[in-house]
């Protein structure tokens, strides 16, 4: 590439190193000039200008940029459109970002128009978050350059997004004589929030003593009841491989693979594995630092395993670039003397507003006589009490429920619990009424409304969680969608933005036909199980509802 002043006679077809501000029009930098540009700049008594010419070999910046990006590109990542020589990736689902970084270093080395930034390798990633950015730093890449690099990223992946994995999570808590019970439950509740927060579900929790044999026992029956990874918490912490929980481990039928780890806090550290070869399921003794929800080495152990990424010992011993979590007080600091710097003050986001509706407006008629919403599970609860009670039990509030046809018996039904009744006067006119209807009686400081429908039981309280916990307008996640193995479903959560156009909907059709409109504004959140994708309108669907099934007359 030639760069520099040229001549208006030779600038054609160059590229504008510099905006050019004339009388009748702005010539941008990075503007290929053609004839009329070259008109115009003589018009005004320009007789060169600084360019950059293409050689014959040269690949513009915005097409290195678009095919390097078309490169990268793997499932579950995406890429912008070309500009100004810059293509970004984004992910399109939760999960953790894995980098081959020696081949990201090799292309980086290739020529310095050629650039390539990520986020550092094994990040947790949400949808729509940028994972690296390509740049191509002049108007061209040669190429030749180009070439190699295409031919390496064809060679092998790069970049991949493993999506984290909805496992089911046994721990064992071992118990000494003395140990106070808040404790115990604490541990428990900081690990069941590690646990969904990557798409788990933790099982009924073990308790034994600390003691080899007890608690190989425990591991043995959180086996048994499918456990695919195995958690042992020590009432005392782990000194050796021989000590009790990693003994516990091998006497259940496992191995030892490591012990430690370069991370701090985090140290004391137990990777093993039980079953057989091809089928095991990993089995960590955790550290006393798990007991704490700050970051320490167990959550990277932890989150590559739930995104399906083997952890081997020599995985384990890489960890110590960057394994410094904390500072250690005893440890002598020449710094020490030094006038403290203040840590940088961080401001927690403020819980957003949230208002949860329940869809309990309508005629059943595909199940007439019966009214869905009123059919009782096996402790005489109606379906639309079990989905009012889930809707509580995540944090929304307040919690409006949209009555219609059988207003009064819906209203009993729900009698005690803390929601308020919106009636749908015109109900019969189909979904669109009882939606506007719910919609005008949102509070005012209501950022977002969770659109429930009445006949899914079995949306749980943490599947609504996570839900809420995706929503961030400001960042581009304004309506929140569940899937799950990519079938989209409900409930949905709309940012207040769209409640204008949502009460324009007419007929007996929802807010869906929105989605479509505004791609842009959407986030997906996959979820472990299909209660999302599970309505029970008919008789026929309503006998394979758990616990609603034996309540369907034959």
């Amino acid at each position: 590439m030639n760069f520099g002043p040229t001549p208006l006679d030779e600038a054609e077809g160059a590229v504008l190193a510099h905006s050019i501000r004339l009388k009748e029009r702005a010539l941008k930098k990075g503007t290929v000039l053609d004839h009329a540009a070259i008109a115009a700049l003589r018009a005004e008594n320009h007789h060169q200008v600084i360019a950059a010419r293409l050689d014959h070999d040269d690949v513009p910046e915005d097409e290195a940029a678009r095919r390097v990006g078309e490169a990268m590109e793997t499932p579950l990542v995406t890429r912008t459109r070309a500009s100004t020589g810059r293509v970004n990736l984004i992910a399109e689902s939760s999960g953790l970002l894995v980098l081959d970084a020696a081949t990201i270093d090799r292309l980086n080395a290739l020529d310095e128009s050629l650039t390539i930034a990520t986020l550092p390798n094994y990040s947790m990633v949400r949808p729509k978050e940028m994972l690296a950015t390509i740049k191509v730093i002049p108007f061209a890449v040669p190429g030749a350059a180009l070439g190699v690099a295409e031919a390496l990223l064809r060679k092998q992946s790069v970049l991949s997004v493993h999506p984290f994995r909805p496992l089911k999570v046994g721990l064992v808590l071992t118990e000494l004589p003395g140990m106070k019970e808040s404790v115990m439950a604490s541990a428990i509740a900081i690990t069941g929030a590690r646990i969904e927060a990557l798409m788990g579900t933790l099982l009924p929790v073990e308790r034994a003593r600390h003691e080899a044999a007890a608690t190989s026992e425990a591991l043995k029956r959180l086996l048994r009841q499918g456990a695919e990874m195995l958690l042992v918490m020590g009432a005392s912490a782990t000194i050796d491989r021989r000590d009790v929980g990693p003994a516990a481990i091998v006497r259940a039928g496992g191995r030892i693979e490591h012990f430690g780890m370069p991370v701090d806090p985090g140290n004391l550290i137990c990777l093993g594995a039980v079953g057989p070869t091809g089928s095991e399921v990993p089995a960590l003794v955790l550290p006393g630092c798990a007991r704490s929800p700050k970051v320490n080495g167990f959550d990277w152990v932890l989150q590559r395993l739930f995104a399906g990424v083997a952890v081997t010992s020599r995985d384990v011993m890489a960890m110590g670039v960057g394994g410094l979590l904390k500072e250690i007080e005893t440890r002598p600091l020449p710094r020490a003397k030094a006038p403290a710097t203040p840590p940088p003050v961080r401001v927690p986001r403020r819980p957003r507003q949230v208002a949860g509706l329940v869809m309990a407006a309508g005629r059943s008629s595909r199940m007439a006589p019966l009214n869905k919403l009123l059919v009782t599970d096996g402790d005489g609860v109606a379906m639309v009490a079990r989905v009012a009670e889930k809707v509580l039990a995540s944090g929304v509030k307040p919690v409006l429920v949209v009555t219609g046809h059988d207003r009064e018996r819906v209203q009993e039904a729900l009698a005690g619990k803390p929601v308020i009744f919106v009636h749908a006067d015109d109900y019969a006119e189909g979904l669109s009424a009882s939606l506007k209807a719910g919609l005008s009686a949102l509070p005012p400081d209501a950022e977002g409304v969770l659109v429930t429908l009445g006949d899914m039981p079995l949306v749980e309280p943490a599947v609504i969680t996570r839900i809420l916990a995706a929503f961030d307008p400001e960042e581009g996640r304004a309506i929140v969608q569940p899937t799950f193995r990519g079938k989209h479903g409900n409930p949905m959560l709309w940012g207040r933005e769209f409640i204008p156009e949502m009460m324009q909907l007419t007929g007996d059709m929802g807010a869906r036909q929105l989605v479509a409109k505004h791609a842009d504004r959407l986030v997906e959140v996959e979820v472990p199980d299909d209660g999302v994708l599970r309505d029970f309108d008919t008789a026929e669907a309503l006998k394979s509802a758990p616990g609603f099934g034996s309540k369907v007359p034959a």
